[in-house]
């Protein structure tokens, strides 16, 4: 499929795949969903750019398998703790709804429309591995692939720490310090960004894939100052209180590290 075609047609199945969690949140009542379709969104479009244009070959098969692997596990674990807090939503989606007032039915479906645009300018890059010809692996893809399978397990295992201190943690304002947490105050978020430097070595390996170094550029600082951090240490303050300051004393906010004594 020319790259051009496959291009238009990821747009229009993103854009109505977004029309339908849009219908989907608002019967729920809930916006927070369209987190769980972003990461989907995401894995689906980035594989949909690896397989459309040039030859299916072994390189492609494993870099597929790992992209769906961290896409899947990301949106089942999100899809999951959504579900779980249901009916109650999530502190961003609610300031949005005050933002929006009268006007949130309107707003909510632009916000999903431009949700759709995003995951099509943060998976775009893999269009790239898909028109690479070459089915020989070379550096650059090989230690991308390394570090992405490092940084799922690492996800994976992180959200697993934090998943059990809080089934048996003692009280609402007690702050999980097992595991990594101990070492950093995020990291979840310091292993996603992992994922999308690993997403930009294996793209860089390709014709012109030097490119896709915006997608990384662009995550790792939502991460760091909109969406990730800032939020949920604003979350965790009004929570926690004093515990959580303490916590912020002596431990990292984002690179694991040695807490302070």
């Amino acid at each position: 499929m020319h790259p051009l075609s496959l291009f238009f047609e990821a747009t229009a199945l993103l854009l109505f795949l977004f029309i339908l969690a849009w219908f989907w949140a608002r019967y729920c009542n809930n916006y927070s969903l369209v987190d769980a379709v972003w990461s989907a969104g995401i894995g689906l479009t980035s594989i949909l750019f690896l397989l459309g244009p040039g030859e299916w070959n072994s390189k492609k098969a494993i870099i597929v398998f790992l992209v769906a692997t961290w896409s899947v596990r990301l949106s089942w674990h999100l899809g999951y703790r959504i579900a779980k807090n249901h009916p109650q939503e999530d502190r961003r989606y609610q300031n949005l709804r005050d933002a929006w007032k009268n006007k949130e039915k309107l707003f909510s479906f632009l916000f999903f429309q431009a949700q759709a645009l995003s995951v099509l300018f943060l998976a775009f890059p893999f269009l790239f591995i898909g028109m690479d010809p070459k089915a020989q692996w070379n550096s650059w893809e090989l230690a991308g692939c390394c570090l992405l399978t490092i940084a799922i397990l690492g996800e994976t295992i992180v959200d697993k720490q934090l998943a059990d201190f809080n089934k048996n943690k003692p009280n609402h304002s007690a702050v999980c310090e097992q595991g990594a947490w101990k070492y950093s105050r995020h990291p979840n978020y310091f292993f996603e960004s992992l994922v999308w430097i690993s997403f930009y070595l294996i793209i860089a390996g390709s014709p012109h894939g030097w490119f896709g170094f915006y997608a990384p550029a662009t995550m790792i600082f939502l991460l760091l100052k909109v969406t990730g951090i800032p939020p949920a240490e604003a979350s965790s303050l009004r929570s926690k209180g004093a515990a959580y300051r303490q916590y912020q004393e002596k431990t990292s906010i984002f690179i694991p590290w040695l807490p302070k004594k």
